[in-house]
């Protein structure tokens, strides 16, 4: 990808959209000069990565600084393709999210500050998890400046490094994209639970967002198993993915090239 646009298009009305998780959120280039450097020990799965990491040692990477999340949901959410998911020896690299932002009638901020929506509107670096139908633990990260209320979902990911872990955490012996490929799972791959809402990941320790390459095309869609919201919030097309792999979730039909 090599220039990240504005996507404000709206879908075809023909293209079907998914019922199948109605309460999916939720969820200008960066700044990495203040970007901290950490050391990391988890062994790598090069087979699996979605998006190539010409370093696939894992001896230095680079979490991404405060400056990176300091723009809208919807600039940031393709920005976060490529990019890589750190706790302990398990390493995700992000292949699909979609935006979520203030005004939106299917974004969790539309409900105001809460005890469950808080961490939304908190400074953008930080996550936002909360249950799906009280089983899945949903991983968002939060968008923008302190008080605009915005999030990117993370709904699937490839898995680099730590996939015995993986494959505990989830109950499943696969290498195969039925692993990561849904928002749930995400959540249950890092071993995250509600406590890790508000957790700030740019600062090393625990969960933590690291650089990676972009990856070199991507697909758009309508976001997923939102029919309760406004008809305009539907077909916005604020469903990102990585171009040219396995891992990502149904349905697929509804994702094209921008």
């Amino acid at each position: 990808m090599n220039k990240t646009q504005r996507f404000k298009r709206v879908a075809k009305p023909k293209l079907p959209i998914s019922t199948t998780q109605p309460d999916d959120l939720e969820t200008r280039p960066s700044n990495r000069s203040k970007a901290l450097t950490i050391r990391v020990k988890p062994k790598p799965n090069p087979k699996l990565n979605a998006v190539p990491i010409p370093d696939l040692s894992f001896d230095r990477m680079t979490i991404l600084s405060p400056e990176f999340y300091q723009i809208d949901a919807l600039d940031l959410a393709p920005r976060l393709l490529g990019k890589l998911l750190r706790r302990d020896d398990v390493v995700l690299q992000i292949t699909e999210v979609e935006a979520y932002r203030p005004n939106d009638s299917a974004c969790h901020g539309r409900f105001g500050i809460t005890a469950r929506t808080a961490p939304v509107f908190g400074r953008g670096g930080h996550a936002y998890v909360y249950l799906c139908y009280g089983l899945h633990t949903m991983l968002n990260i939060v968008a923008d400046k302190e008080g605009v209320g915005a999030a990117v979902l993370i709904r699937s990911c490839a898995p680099i490094a730590g996939l015995d872990t993986i494959q505990q955490r989830r109950g499943r012996e696969t290498d195969k994209p039925v692993l990561l490929t849904g928002p749930g799972k995400i959540g249950q791959a890092l071993g995250l639970s509600t406590e890790w809402s508000n957790h700030c990941l740019y600062t090393p320790g625990g969960l933590e967002l690291l650089d990676a390459p972009e990856p070199e095309k991507i697909l758009i869609g309508p976001r997923v198993g939102i029919e309760y919201a406004l008809p305009e919030h539907v077909n916005a097309l604020w469903r990102f993915a990585v171009a040219d792999t396995a891992w990502i979730s149904a349905p697929k039909n509804t994702l094209r090239p921008p």
